[in-house]
């Protein structure tokens, strides 16, 4: 197998204490009309700052929603991915993008809104944004990236940088196989799919999945979810995955990667995990709430989940 070469990166040029004012340039939807979230593609002019250059897909960008909050406290600092590849939103080096999406949730009898997410949400463009960043060493495209195959698992705001990577990789004339799994609970909820749809019938080395859980089911009745993939697809994923110059990355909701390790498990793919302790000769019988204390990311697996 290729050695996998992380790219050196620099970490906090601004932080906390010493954030840089950058200007929004776009701020526009990224699900479908109908879809009852709000998720939104957020672009920021960094020209003139230490980020310009410096910010690698992989990598996260802090933002510092001005005001004060419960407690009389400053508003906590937010991490949200680059969605954007390291040369920039349309190879513009001083353009850098995110995917935003508004939190919004009922707790008991009051609404709350993610203070966050929905100051980015309603930028517009011109106004100013303090940033920090960037933050993030290890959730990056090797600097090998031509020698290995590729299989992205993503829920959610997870896409975001799978949309920087695959852009990235094929700008660059990629040519090995790569495979964006993805999924969200119903078809409006496909963030970026005419993107990742023109991707998929211009490059036959690219392949787009679609797991919707709450619209499509398997042929034994159950729900389609990233992990239910590997099994459902595995006339094309499991000769891949067992290439040795295979790579997996996973990006989402915490617990997602419970799911895919186990099918990995199952399905003998031992080599993209690190066994912690000894496995029960079933692997049925472990629980996934279980998975992490049998089981890490490998040196081939790459994992960022929230």
């Amino acid at each position: 197998m290729s050695e996998i070469i992380l790219p050196e990166v620099e970490l906090n040029i601004y932080s906390k204490k010493n954030p840089v004012e950058v200007t929004v340039v776009e701020n526009y939807v990224v699900t479908k009309e109908s879809s009852p979230n709000y998720v939104r593609h957020i672009t920021f002019d960094i020209s003139g700052t230490d980020l310009a250059g410096r910010v690698r897909v992989g990598q996260s960008i802090g933002i510092l929603p001005p005001g004060i909050g419960d407690g009389g406290r400053e508003h906590k600092l937010r991490l949200y991915s680059i969605s954007s590849p390291s040369a920039g939103e349309r190879g513009e080096r001083h353009l850098i993008s995110t995917t935003v999406k508004r939190t919004i949730e009922e707790l008991g009898d009051k609404i709350y809104l993610g203070v966050a997410s929905n100051y980015l949400a309603d930028l517009k463009p011109g106004e100013k944004v303090n940033m920090t960043g960037p933050s993030g060493r290890r959730f990056l495209l090797p600097e090998n990236a031509q020698d290995f195959n590729f299989i992205f698992f993503a829920t959610g705001t997870g896409i975001a940088p799978f949309r920087g990577m695959i852009r990235e990789l094929f700008d660059n004339g990629y040519n090995k196989e790569c495979f964006l799994v993805f999924g969200c609970s119903y078809r409006t909820d496909l963030l970026y799919s005419d993107f990742f749809e023109e991707m998929h019938e211009r490059n036959p080395n690219f392949n787009y999945i679609t797991c919707i859980s709450r619209e499509e089911r398997r042929t034994d009745g159950s729900k389609r979810y990233v992990q239910t993939a590997l099994d459902d697809h595995k006339d094309i994923l499991a000769p891949v995955l067992s290439r040795k110059n295979t790579l997996i990355y996973i990006c989402g909701m915490k617990g997602m990667e419970a799911g895919i390790y186990y099918e990995l498990l199952k399905q003998g793919f031992y080599d993209y995990l690190e066994l912690k302790q000894d496995l029960p000769a079933d692997v049925s019988e472990i629980g996934l709430n279980q998975m992490k204390e049998f089981v890490k990311p490998g040196m081939r697996t790459f994992e960022e989940v929230y």
